[in-house]
């Protein structure tokens, strides 16, 4: 993926002088000096961590923006919505909000919840940018994340090229909707693949230990052990595989990316099973300057999705530019038309179908002793991946 993060700064400006004469048809009040973009994430509960980094990305966008002029006038103002990761909080906040008035939405994270919130949006004449993966959320607005059939193909060609397992045994959370689709993508990539499933060994999120769990796929006698989880229980895997002192090797899914996965398991364990996730914030051409922004601004470094976050603010931004203005229609024809745009996560394009991103930043990221993600070069090495 070429990044020219270079021009990002200079096409921000452009944006928002170009905007000046641009109507936006805003759900709240045409009058209003303000555009509200929401940004639904799980902002508390066990993936508050990750929802907090992608609100802050959101806002580091704004700033952006707002700092040249807004759009048309008028300042980007992120209106906070907390889905706390389920489903029933997640409908609730996303009917509040419409009801308050929105003007764009960011999110969610969760594809079971954006299932439910997704509809609500775009019936209330909203374009949504979501980061849900789920192949289900496919056509429900534009998305710069990967797809669990983007994701499934460089999980398969990971296990079987990088490190050569020839068996793997699968340990998945059934309970949600992104992990049960991507346990059956797997499942049938690995199969194409010729790999052998020994074993596929469902969990429940919330328990103190999966120690039991991990004995139960080792005595399969697997080469490789696929972890399909959110990053809390997938830290505690990923313990359970350390302290079992085993040579199988380990790698967790997409569903376990982020800087919450490190802190749950410790960087022992944590470098013990690498991740399949996406260039770390800063592993991005020419994103130093961004990084250091962020942790200026919100004395953290960023989450693993700020960059999503930000860059969809300002996708968005660049849309409603070339839409002149925010109706649904025009919108959504200038989102699909995007090409070549670039920025934090590098160039951007959408299938006009699906909404998807193409092409989709899908790599294997290790932890270093500091405890924080990078993309693994002996996995460039064996793929052949590049930016």
């Amino acid at each position: 993926m070429k990044s020219k993060f270079a021009t990002l700064s200079a096409a921000v400006v452009i944006v928002a002088l170009a905007l000046t004469s641009v109507g936006c048809s805003s759900s709240n009040d045409s009058s209003s000096d303000t555009l509200k973009f929401g940004l639904e994430a799980p902002l508390t509960g066990s993936l508050a961590e990750l929802g907090q980094g992608m609100l802050n990305g959101a806002k580091q966008a704004a700033a952006k923006v707002n700092a040249v002029g807004g759009i048309g006038g008028k300042k980007i103002e992120i209106v906070a919505i907390d889905d706390k990761g389920d489903v029933d909080a997640g409908v609730a906040a996303a009917k509040a909000a419409v009801a308050k008035g929105l003007d764009a939405i960011v999110g969610p994270y969760n594809s079971g919840v954006g299932l439910k919130t997704l509809p609500i949006y775009i019936e209330a004449g909203l374009v949504p940018l979501r980061l849900t993966s789920s192949d289900a959320t496919a056509g429900l607005g534009f998305t710069l994340q990967p797809m669990t059939s983007q994701i499934a193909p460089v999980a398969t060609n990971a296990l079987v090229k990088y490190l050569k397992a020839t068996s793997v045994a699968l340990i998945v959370d059934t309970t949600t909707d992104y992990t049960a689709s991507a346990a059956k993508a797997m499942a049938t990539s690995l199969a194409a693949a010729g790999v052998t499933i020994t074993a596929t060994e469902s969990i429940t999120p919330g328990a103190a230990s999966y120690t039991d769990t991990v004995t139960k796929v080792l005595a399969t006698k697997p080469s490789a052990v696929y972890v399909i989880t959110y990053f809390p229980e997938a830290g505690l895997i990923a313990q359970a595989m350390l302290a079992a002192n085993t040579s199988v090797k380990c790698l967790a899914d997409y569903g376990a990316y982020d800087n919450g996965y490190i802190s749950a398991a410790g960087i022992p364990a944590a470098q013990k099973c690498p991740v399949v996730g996406v260039p770390a914030p800063g592993d991005f051409p020419g994103s130093a300057s961004l990084v250091s922004a962020y942790t200026s601004e919100f004395k953290s470094a960023p989450g693993s999705w700020s960059p999503y976050t930000y860059d969809s603010v300002l996708v968005l931004a660049d849309a409603i530019n070339r839409a002149g203005g925010t109706s649904v229609d025009s919108l959504r024809t200038a989102l699909a038309a995007t090409m070549g745009w670039t920025g934090w996560t590098g160039s951007v394009a959408f299938d006009p179908t699906t909404g998807n991103r193409l092409p989709a930043p899908v790599t294997v990221d290790i932890v270093d002793a500091a405890g924080t993600f990078h993309v693994d070069p002996a996995w460039v090495t064996a793929t052949g991946f590049s930016y």
